[in-house]
């Protein structure tokens, strides 16, 4: 997936604005290149962990595809770890087969970072986050 400099920025707003809580949402593609950030709401409120509401996010996807675009990618934040997934993702991707994993790494010491990752059949890959 390939995602503008100005849709990463917002997803970094959102990781930064719920802190120190974790954020998530959704990105949509087309043809491979993102064209909307969909925030959500962690109705979990934790810095541990996020948990998104299935309706609201049946009515993104839907909206999504009625815009012509697909699920391309589900983001969230981590506030106490490295933006690696964690177990909990691994898992959670299970029932997303072909999503990227957008993580924003954002301590309070420092920059936030952010990464993408694979996660099929478990097995965790690191692929570029391209601003294209």
């Amino acid at each position: 997936m390939r995602i503008d400099a100005a849709l990463l920025a917002r997803i970094v707003a959102h990781a930064r604005r719920d802190y120190p809580n974790e954020c998530c949402g959704m990105v949509a593609v087309r043809d491979g290149q993102a064209v909307s950030v969909h925030e959500a709401t962690n109705v979990a409120a934790s810095p541990l962990r996020f948990e998104v509401d299935g309706l609201e996010v049946a009515r993104t996807i839907d909206d999504i595809e009625t815009g012509g675009a697909e699920l391309g990618a589900i983001y969230h934040s981590h506030t106490r770890s490295d933006p690696y997934p964690s177990q909990t993702d691994v898992n959670f991707a299970a029932g997303w087969p072909g999503v990227e994993w957008v993580i924003v790494g954002l301590r309070r010491d420092g920059e936030p970072t952010v990464r993408a990752f694979r996660i099929e059949n478990g097995v965790i890959e690191e692929v570029a986050v391209d601003g294209g």
